[in-house]
């Protein structure tokens, strides 16, 4: 497999480029090709802005999703932008790694998610039929993709009934609203509690706990979103009154909710 390992943590010698290196060196093992995106070493740009897109932003006002569009459509977007998208092309599989803070991304990974993820890219594609193709069709199709994240909060605490709301929730934007959007098949994330206190023997364990979900990565059994376009959704996009009855919520979004 070609693995592409997007990376945001700003110290290399902290337990999450520790993982990184471990992870990295699992894949190859393996024999599988990886290319990474660094991000901090990177020095990303995480702002959008109309220098993105070229001589297409001239001087009227930014409409991001049109501009970007066609933007790409003549060549014009930022020689970073599209390395990036030469990459995920390139990828059959996608690693995503950060720190979860104040319950999100770090800004770094989110602005490469705003900036690569243009219109005719990550969204804005139609099927052959004319639908709309997201939430499980669409461009990046095909390609499975894996969230590895570190938590200063113990695992309890990020359960069903822990203050800090369940693990699958604080993920749901990250997860179902961005790699699912895409298209990509999406795998249950990997998340090493505790981190900022970690002793020696868990990270020995959260090393291993990483190899073997890499060694799986072709063969692990995906989060079992529905599709917008299954027949699960009404044309408002509404989950039928007949799937996951009477039931509200996050978790009517997938199939084992029926």
């Amino acid at each position: 497999m070609n693995v592409l390992w997007v990376f945001a943590h700003p110290e290399p010698r902290s337990l999450n480029g520790a993982l990184r290196d471990a992870g990295v060196r699992t894949l190859e093992e393996l024999g599988h090709d990886v290319r990474q995106s660094d991000l901090y070493a990177m020095k990303w740009n995480p702002v959008v802005d109309a220098a993105d897109f070229g001589a297409e932003a001239g001087d009227e006002r930014l409409i991001v999703g049109a501009t970007s569009a066609r933007a790409r459509e003549r060549g014009e977007l930022s020689p970073d932008i599209v390395a990036e998208q030469e990459k995920l092309d390139w990828a059959d599989a996608v690693v995503v790694q950060f720190p979860l803070w104040w319950y999100g991304l770090p800004a770094i990974l989110k602005g490469w998610f705003d900036r690569v993820l243009v219109k005719g890219f990550g969204y804005g594609i139609r099927t052959a039929d004319g639908r709309t193709a997201r939430y499980g069709e669409g461009r990046l199709a095909g390609k499975r993709a894996m969230a590895v994240l570190t938590t200063g909060a113990r695992e309890p605490a990020m359960g069903p009934r822990g203050v800090n709301g369940a693990l699958d929730e604080v993920l749901w934007p990250l997860q179902h609203g961005t790699l699912f959007y895409t298209g990509m098949t999406v795998l249950p994330p990997l998340a090493i509690h505790g981190a900022d206190r970690l002793p020696e023997e868990q990270f020995t364990d959260a090393r291993e706990r990483l190899r073997e979900r890499l060694r799986t990565l072709e063969t692990t059994d995906p989060i079992p979103f529905r599709p917008q376009n299954g027949g699960d959704y009404d044309d408002d996009l509404v989950l039928r009154p007949d799937r996951a009855a009477g039931e509200t919520g996050l978790g009517i979004h997938l199939t084992r909710a029926n």
